[in-house]
């Protein structure tokens, strides 16, 4: 089986394709899946490049998507040749988080996916939406669960909201893409000209070009007619942090979910206080939470936005490509 390894302390030169044993055969209560595609994420990036450490031979990528192959004993749920896509936290199935680290994901804490095959159990996947490919799949894992949990699991989004994204992300894009079908009204942040009518192609209602406009709150108050927005899907830490919250809503949610900018710095707390923002630090979400993002996926004909696709030997030519910033939504990895 042909699998990717990371050899230690990290860097996208230490990226080796290797040849490992064959997984085998599934045991009671597991499958194997026959992989086809991975979605790269920052957290990914962090484990590939060595900033977030991990063990000597790890196998990377917390995404994978693929059909089933064989079926345990007692896995009444799956049969062979189904569509799965893996969880990004496998141990957590339903209810309130139940973990505060990486300790238990795939390409991180244990193995992931960037390999041909994989026993496991059948609970650390759900079915794929019908009719996506591998590679479409494959970015519902981190990206897409990323944003359906911070907008409606734990937003309650609803038609009519305004909704605030920043960048041109996997998570920003999806977000993007389930607020307007779910009939919210979006405001989105960028770099470049570019991206910006990339992001009006995609349904936008307004987007601003932060380099030009570093206040940026300014102009998403100027457009709410100074009510500010309902949901912040906050990606960029410290350095963002401050005018997401003068862009809320009294009473408003930020989601914050990445830290591109950094992981500490100062918080504005009274300003937080007064306008009664509510900010919550959100990380994926649980496999019930997958499996209705899933159905919605199917309900909404909503599918995501790949920038561009590369094979598993090229995994690292990926990360560079991910590296120069240059993509918009997701890029994937086809074996």
């Amino acid at each position: 089986m042909n699998a990717v390894i990371l050899e230690h302390p990290g860097g996208l030169e230490r990226l080796r394709m290797v040849e490992r044993a064959d997984p085998g055969v599934p045991g009671p209560g597991e499958i194997r899946v026959r992989l086809h595609a991975s979605s790269l994420n920052f957290h990914d990036y962090l484990v590939a490049s060595g900033k977030l450490p991990t063990e000597e031979g790890r196998i990377p990528m917390s995404d994978g998507a693929g059909f089933v192959e064989e079926v345990g004993e007692g896995v009444l749920d799956v049969s062979r040749g189904d569509a799965v896509v893996s969880c990004f936290f496998p141990r957590w199935q339903d209810g309130d988080p139940v973990t505060g680290d990486f300790s238990q994901v795939p390409g991180d804490g244990i193995d992931g996916y960037a390999r041909e095959a994989v026993v496991a159990p059948a609970s650390w996947f759900t079915r794929s939406p019908a009719g996506w490919t591998p590679e479409e799949a494959a970015t519902l894992t981190t990206a897409g669960l990323t944003a359906w949990r911070a907008l409606v699991v734990e937003g309650g989004l609803k038609a009519g909201d305004t909704v605030l994204v920043l960048g041109t992300g996997g998570v920003s894009i999806y977000a993007l893409q389930i607020a307007k079908a779910m009939g919210a009204r979006v405001i989105a942040t960028s770099s470049s000209e570019e991206k910006i009518e990339k992001l009006f192609a995609l349904g936008a209602d307004q987007a601003i070009d932060y380099r030009r406009e570093p206040r940026w709150a300014t102009e998403v108050l100027r457009w709410t007619e100074g009510r500010g927005v309902d949901h912040v899907v906050e990606v960029g830490g410290p350095g963002t942090l401050d005018q997401s919250i003068r862009a809320s809503r009294v009473g408003g949610r930020i989601a914050l979910i990445g830290v591109l900018t950094g992981i500490e710095g100062p918080v504005r707390t009274a300003l937080l206080m007064q306008r009664q923002i509510r900010l919550q630090g959100l990380v994926v979400g649980s496999r019930r939470h997958q499996s209705e993002m899933v159905r919605a996926m199917e309900a909404t004909g909503l599918r995501p936005v790949i920038d561009r696709t590369f094979a598993l030997a090229e995994i690292a030519d990926a990360f560079r490509y991910q590296e120069s910033g240059k993509h918009v939504a997701k890029i994937c990895l086809a074996f």
